[in-house]
């Protein structure tokens, strides 16, 4: 079955200027683009995304690595697209993340990851509508 995950090429891969390998990266994995865009996100934005992690230590922190400077935000098509994306991004921490995936070529540590993927079919629906309405999704 064919579903839609949400990814983003953080701000310290976009700055780095990996953008342009992580895409190829994607299509070379077969994913179809349904949406694609580069934001900047501001505070408040930020705050609302990662809400759910707002009682952990790190979220200060992720806030401010957010909004550091512009995102692409993506909106991911492939059969089993939730998984499969996690495979392509790697570990979260990319000294564990498996050789050839994103996170283990251009990652830095932990909290400086380079993408983010939804982790499950109920955070990819909300994450996609907190980017992206209907009518900008092919």
């Amino acid at each position: 079955m064919v579903e839609r995950t949400l990814g983003i090429i953080k701000p310290d891969a976009v700055s780095a200027g990996h953008t342009g390998r992580i895409l190829a990266m994607i299509e070379e994995a077969r994913f179809r683009i349904a949406g694609m865009k580069m934001v900047r996100l501001r505070t408040e934005q930020a705050r609302g995304f990662y809400d759910v992690h707002r009682s952990k230590p790190f979220f200060p922190n992720l806030v401010s690595f957010m909004t550091e400077g512009p995102i692409v935000v993506l909106v991911l098509e492939h059969e089993d697209a939730i998984r499969r994306w996690r495979d392509v991004m790697g570990a979260t921490n990319p000294t564990n993340a498996a050789e050839g995936t994103i996170r283990k070529k251009f990652g830095t540590n932990i909290e400086r990851n380079c993408v983010h993927g939804s982790d499950s079919p109920e955070t990819a629906a909300v994450e996609v509508a907190f980017f992206f309405s209907a009518a900008e999704l092919l």
